[in-house]
């Protein structure tokens, strides 16, 4: 695979199709944002997969999200683009270093819908490298 490094493949029988963001904003949008509970559900899982290791955890997020009123959430999204940048690292891909800073910023700002949509198109771009035959 070109641009991604030798030693690192997803385990075997481990495959995972890129999400389409249009349809995940478009269907967040028209459920009021309740789609975006299985969105980060989705993101969750295939960070997890691509790092190797469960570093998120729904339950967790969600109850702290709802706890803190949201806060957990802006922290959350910090951390998703911390993970993904670690990723791209680890798999030897150029990596968006202001991802994490642009997620916080943007969530703060309470644009998380695109926030979702940056990280979830950084995640695709990972995918579609390790797809590469």
């Amino acid at each position: 695979m070109k641009g991604v490094s030798q030693g690192r493949r997803l385990p075997p029988g481990v495959e995972i199709e890129p999400s389409n963001v249009a349809k995940d904003v478009i269907l967040t949008l028209l459920t009021c944002g309740l789609w975006d509970l299985v969105w980060q559900y989705r993101q969750m899982r295939v960070v997890n997969l691509l790092l190797g290791y469960e570093e998120f955890h729904y339950w967790k997020w969600l109850i702290f999200t709802l706890l803190t009123c949201g806060l957990y959430h802006l922290y959350h999204e910090y951390l998703m683009g911390r993970a993904i940048v670690k990723v791209q690292h680890q798999y030897g891909l150029p990596p968006s270093e202001s991802l994490p800073a642009i997620s916080l910023i943007l969530a703060l700002i309470s644009l998380g819908i695109i926030t979702d949509a940056i990280q979830q198109k950084e995640i695709n771009m990972i995918i579609e490298a390790l797809n590469k035959p």
